[in-house]
């Protein structure tokens, strides 16, 4: 993974102490369950457990390891070689009826689980965020937009309480995405539990905070993880999305919110004056990567019989690609959202631009209410709304109504006026609020 987008305890979990760590747990509680069966010496059982909980290892020695594997071609054998040589005779224990995927996959479940926790507090941080900016801005009026033109009135508050909406949807997304692949695999070569009972793995599972696999297959079966690269793709277009929203927002011919500009930070080398949504143009680079790596987890579904590894260089990647960057990408957003400057006025006059256009709906309804077709009421108010729209905004759409005899016979100037309340637009927010925020 780039340095550039990693952090380091995310970064941790995929690193090669780390997945030593939890081969030497699963062969350890392996060999703890078989002895407590009567399968190997209790004895010995014990003794293993004991240099486990002695730390036996101490410091994972990966140039030791590479240098066994470079001649095994094996890498778990590599690391049951040089682990074996911090035991005694007990040694010839480990790996007792066991296949190498039974450590991988169980492996890969446990890291997995690890990053999603990470991911998920994350995602608990942001959430707190959006809330505590939406609650800022609960009535702040804004135009909304449909096809990026004025629509009608909104909130800023609303479209974080949206944002909320959505992440606290993807949370529930990702701790079942978590909770689905977090199974292990204890069943031997193809899975049949022909040399190593399912009391061990019903045992390992546990130590390790795991489901059991109900069916394995020597592997743990791939669309578990093709849900979870999946998750973690649908959170990253969500991060997209309001990366989108800010861009848009920051354009000069906007300037309704920006990302925050630092003391002494530069925009461009060439032009001294910019302030360019820099960090999420770059979410939006990265949550490309993210949801590019849900593909090849979902190609891996279709394995060869009970098992083959064309799987497994594809998960050498993405799994530790995927998760790293969707933590900084997590982490970006939540700085640019905590940060962002917000600026009222410009969202006011920007509301004010067209010449009160975005009541136009209201008057439509108005006339069809006093007896006007739909048709007719459409027609009326567009011939006056196209006049406000040709000329920029300069024209008022409310005097245009008043001056228009047949809208003059349905409808009076002072119930013309009232249809040009923008209170009306935000008399549901605090119902809308409450949907959203209630149940947390």
């Amino acid at each position: 993974m780039i340095p550039r987008y990693s952090r380091p305890e995310m970064t941790a979990i995929w690193s090669a102490e780390n997945r030593y760590r939890i081969w030497w747990q699963i062969e350890v509680f392996a060999a703890e369950a078989m002895g407590k069966i009567g399968m190997i010496p209790a004895e010995d059982a014990r003794t293993i457990r004991a240099a486990y909980d002695a730390d036996a290892l101490g410091e994972i020695d990966i140039d030791a390891i590479d240098a066994i594997e470079a001649v095994t071609k094996h890498d778990v054998i590599a690391f049951l070689t040089w682990a074996g040589e911090k035991l005694g005779p007990e040694k010839r224990w480990l790996h007792q009826g066991m296949t190498s995927s039974d450590v991988l996959d169980t492996t890969l479940a446990v890291q997995l689980k690890q990053a999603a926790d990470l991911l998920i507090r994350e995602l608990d941080v942001l959430l707190e965020v959006l809330k505590r900016r939406a609650e800022e801005h609960k009535l702040t009026p804004t135009i909304g937009r449909s096809h990026g033109i004025h629509a009608e009135p909104t909130t800023f508050g609303l479209k974080l309480a949206q944002a909320y909406a959505e992440f606290a949807r993807n949370r529930t997304r990702l701790v079942a995405a978590r909770d689905d692949v977090a199974t292990c695999a204890i069943s031997g070569a193809v899975g049949t539990f022909a040399n190593v009972p399912p009391e061990v793995e019903v045992h390992v599972a546990a130590e390790l905070g795991l489901a059991v696999e109900p069916v394995s297959t020597q592997v743990i079966p791939r669309d578990r993880h093709a849900m979870f690269f999946a998750t973690l793709g649908v959170i990253a277009s969500s991060i997209e999305r309001l990366a989108t929203e800010v861009r848009h927002l920051q354009r000069t011919e906007v300037l309704e919110a920006e990302e925050y500009f630092s003391p002494g930070q530069k925009g461009s080398s060439a032009m001294p004056h910019k302030r360019n949504p820099v960090l999420t143009e770059n979410l939006t680079g990265l949550a490309r990567m993210v949801r590019s790596y849900a593909l090849p987890a979902m190609e891996n579904v279709a394995l060869w019989h009970e098992r083959d590894i064309s799987h497994s260089s594809v998960e050498r990647y993405i799994g530790p690609d995927a998760t790293i960057t969707l933590d900084f990408a997590l982490g970006r957003l939540t700085g640019v959202m905590d940060k962002l400057l917000v600026y009222p006025e410009r969202m006011q006059k920007n509301l004010d631009r067209m010449g009160g256009l975005v009541h136009s709906q209201r008057v439509l309804l108005a006339l069809t209410q006093a007896g006007l077709s739909r048709e007719d009421s459409y027609s009326l108010v567009q011939r006056n709304a196209m006049k406000v729209w040709e000329s920029d905004g300069q024209l008022s759409l409310l005097e245009l109504l008043k001056g228009d005899d047949e809208v003059r016979a349905r409808l009076s100037d002072s119930e013309l006026a009232k249809l040009f309340d923008l209170d009306h637009h935000l008399k549901h927010v605090d119902t809308i609020f409450a949907r959203v925020f209630a149940a947390q």
